[in-house]
């Protein structure tokens, strides 16, 4: 992938000093919530190097990530999904309304004592059970502003809908939420296609284009495996639920033809990578529980076997990867629409879980093999918009500059006198 030119995009500078924002993401399963914020980030710090960045969130792994100059983490108390809505902590033994309560007042905090100029909340307006509700109140009173940033596909639509409707999140994103950006492309997938927001938001609504962090220097890793024969790597993500797909892969590895790489990603249980571990030793597979930004391997693979999450696809097929793709269906189907949507354009190959054989992973692997990667490549650039950071960058740093936390009665009635005073935008 060729990073876009962004010249033109970034608003002019104002004195003073940078922008802040507060990055909400729940985290309750896997890590594209935190991934995205994290891509934000390092595009908010590039285009405005005096910004400062709070990436609040719960996500496992965080030591594989490296934090740019202005960035750093409010780790919130870590929940595991149940099923849609539905969330536990993930290891403090604790009601779940006490857990709610302990993230909701952490964010109210973070809000009170970082003082943001914008808060983004990816993908859940209100938070997960409206635990951001009372930060948003809190942001809004100082005289800060919030935002929300949508993926491209949030669920099949009815029940996408059914969710916003039950939940009242059209009318709390017309309440809060200044601004929506959509980490996509409208004529690719929308998810707002079926009216989540009130017709008033319209005009508040920005598709930025595929959120992806920039391509390295093509230098290849040092730590990327040896392969005498074509290399084939695995990945599931976060892992939490990737254990079928990579038993999967090891068999279709299995005397192959190429050599195979596992990576089971940080949210897989010790059980499990246990057992891992040894099909993979049978298979003499060479297996890793965690590789640090594990994208870095991608451009140098033959072939990419993965789920569906939305990181891990738009870093793949920019990378110019064939992409074997086995998309999650359970909880949400949002992996699998995705899927099928690349896949209609050529941008890789998808196996349906329901249909996922070892015979037949093995066999579209050899496909992926064979592929023209230079046609694949021209394929991606003509149907992926990938500026969706550096233009999703620019609208929340236009917001802030809209921001006058400093001007409200309410800040210097909650605020006292001692309070330091809010940083100007730059």
């Amino acid at each position: 992938m060729v990073t876009p030119n962004v010249a033109g995009l970034v608003p002019p500078s104002q004195d003073g000093l940078g922008a802040r924002f507060m990055l909400y993401s729940h985290d309750g399963f896997g890590l594209g919530h935190f991934r995205r914020n994290l891509v934000l980030a390092r595009a908010l710090t590039e285009l405005d190097p005096e910004a400062s960045v709070l990436l609040a969130c719960a996500a496992e792994g965080l030591e594989t990530f490296s934090l740019p100059a202005g960035v750093d983490v409010l780790r919130l108390p870590g929940l595991r999904k149940l099923d849609n809505g539905h969330y536990v902590g993930r290891r403090l033994r604790l009601e779940p309304a006490e857990v709610s309560e302990l993230r909701a007042s952490l964010l109210t905090s973070a809000v009170e004592h970082f003082r943001p100029h914008v808060v983004l909340a990816d993908k859940h307006p209100l938070g997960l059970d409206g635990e951001l509700l009372p930060a948003l109140r809190r942001q809004v009173a100082d005289g800060g502003l919030a935002a929300l940033g949508l993926r491209d596909v949030l669920d099949e639509p009815d029940d996408a809908a059914g969710e916003w409707l039950d939940g009242h999140l059209g009318r709390a994103v017309a309440e809060f939420h200044k601004l929506v950006l959509v980490y996509g492309t409208r004529e690719l997938l929308n998810p707002l296609a079926d009216g989540l927001l009130p017709a008033r938001m319209a005009s508040r609504v920005r598709f930025c284009g595929y959120v992806v962090s920039p391509e390295s220097n093509g230098a290849v890793p040092a730590d990327l495996p040896r392969a005498d024969q074509p290399f084939v790597l695995a990945t599931v993500g976060g892992g939490g639920d990737g254990l079928p797909l990579l038993e999967s892969f090891l068999g279709a590895s299995r005397h192959a033809t190429w050599t195979a790489v596992v990576v089971a990603g940080p949210q897989m249980d010790s059980v499990q990578w246990k057992r891992l571990l040894k099909l993979a030793a049978r298979a003499n597979v060479v297996a890793f529980r965690q590789v640090h930004r594990v994208q870095r391997w991608y451009p140098h693979a033959d072939v990419l076997v993965s789920m569906g999450g939305y990181n891990t696809l738009v870093e793949a097929v920019s990378s110019g990867t064939p992409t074997v793709c086995v998309p999650r269906t359970i909880p949400r189907r949002e992996q699998l629409i995705r899927a099928r949507a690349f896949a209609a354009r050529g941008l890789l190959w998808v196996i349906e879980p329901e249909s996922l054989t070892v015979g037949g992973l093995a066999q579209t692997i050899q496909e992926a093999l064979a592929a023209d990667r230079m046609a694949l490549a021209e394929r991606v650039r003509t149907s992926l918009d990938l500026l969706g950071a550096q233009r999703a960058a620019v609208h929340l740093l236009e917001l802030a500059s809209g921001a006058r936390p400093d001007e409200t009665e309410s800040s210097a009635r909650q605020s006292g006198p001692h309070r330091r005073q809010r940083a100007a935008v730059r």
